[in-house]
């Protein structure tokens, strides 16, 4: 019998063990692939985007649907409780545009190695290769967590599977099935921070594919032409479409756009001066025209 079993070794399985372990030397964490923090390691391009040091109010503001509820967790551990954590523990973090925090070593390993050298040292049970195929629970209030080796018992469960992100990494909604079996509800799922798909010709034909741009405004349109977000940081044409953290940040408002105009395929503007009107801008490529008389125009523009 165990005082907490959590399923699943991604961050938030890995973060879940070390506040229960810290309390408990009964924690058993499982996780169905091969080694642990598997998503961790690819996030942020691989340096792994730690945490956010914007005020609440910001943070909160880009959380899909209620993100007001993120308060009273944040009362308990938020995002300066995340940096201490890893800074005390020898991983040094920086601030980058918009209070993104990666590590000064840009390696997300070392995120991941810290997670799990802190629950080793906590003494935390993992079990790797571990598929959790059933989850119940008796009168008494014990869990039972059955995989294909054995079935486990506990006083508390903690569903830390993801969501249907990145399947090859785990994430394949077993979570909802789960937590359903135990008299959940699971309200209408949708995708947060994803790259964004275009069918137009210019993307088809790659015309822009690996042309990044940097600090652009790009924007969700309304119906009536309106726009529904804006964002303005760095973004990247794909050969599918746009990505980059402006792009990320959009897709969320795609959907819903989606949902509310009842159709596909979704309107998106791109102002690539965001700081100037139009006005300035003309006058600024006036000056860059004079200035280079004997240039390319084209090269003036660049």
């Amino acid at each position: 019998m165990y005082q907490t079993i959590i399923i699943g070794g991604g961050p938030s399985g890995l973060m879940a063990a070390v506040a229960a372990s810290s309390s408990s030397n009964q924690v058993l964490l499982l996780e169905k692939k091969k080694g642990l923090g598997r998503k961790l390691k690819i996030s942020g391009g691989g340096r792994c985007n730690v945490t956010n040091r914007l005020p609440y109010e910001e943070i909160i503001k880009n959380i899909p649907g209620n993100g007001k509820f993120l308060y009273s967790p944040f009362s308990v551990f938020d995002n300066e409780s995340i940096i201490h954590f890893f800074e005390s523990r020898g991983v040094k973090l920086k601030e980058e545009n918009h209070g993104r925090m990666f590590p000064v070593s840009n390696k997300a390993q070392d995120v991941v190695d810290t997670l799990v050298d802190t629950i080793n040292k906590q003494n935390v049970t993992v079990k790797e290769e571990t598929t959790v195929l059933n989850v119940s629970q008796d009168n008494e209030g014990i869990f039972s967590v059955e995989t294909a080796q054995q079935t486990y018992k506990s006083k508390s469960l903690i569903i830390a599977t993801g969501g249907t992100s990145v399947p090859q990494t785990g994430s394949t909604g077993d979570g909802y099935t789960f937590a359903k079996s135990l008299g959940h509800s699971i309200t209408e799922l949708f995708p947060t921070e994803v790259p964004i798909t275009s069918p137009e010709r210019f993307i088809k034909d790659k015309t822009l594919k690996g042309l990044s741009l940097k600090d652009v405004e790009l924007s969700v349109l309304k119906k009536n032409g309106k726009k529904r977000i804006s964002h303005q940081m760095d973004m990247i044409f794909t050969h599918f479409g746009v990505s980059g953290p402006a792009a990320l940040r959009c897709s969320q408002f795609v959907y819903k756009e989606q949902k509310n105009q009842k159709k596909q395929d979704i309107k998106m503007a791109l102002d690539v001066f965001p700081t100037m009107n139009e006005d300035e801008l003309s006058q600024h490529i006036r000056k860059l025209l004079k200035d280079e008389p004997d240039k390319y125009i084209k090269n003036s523009l660049h």
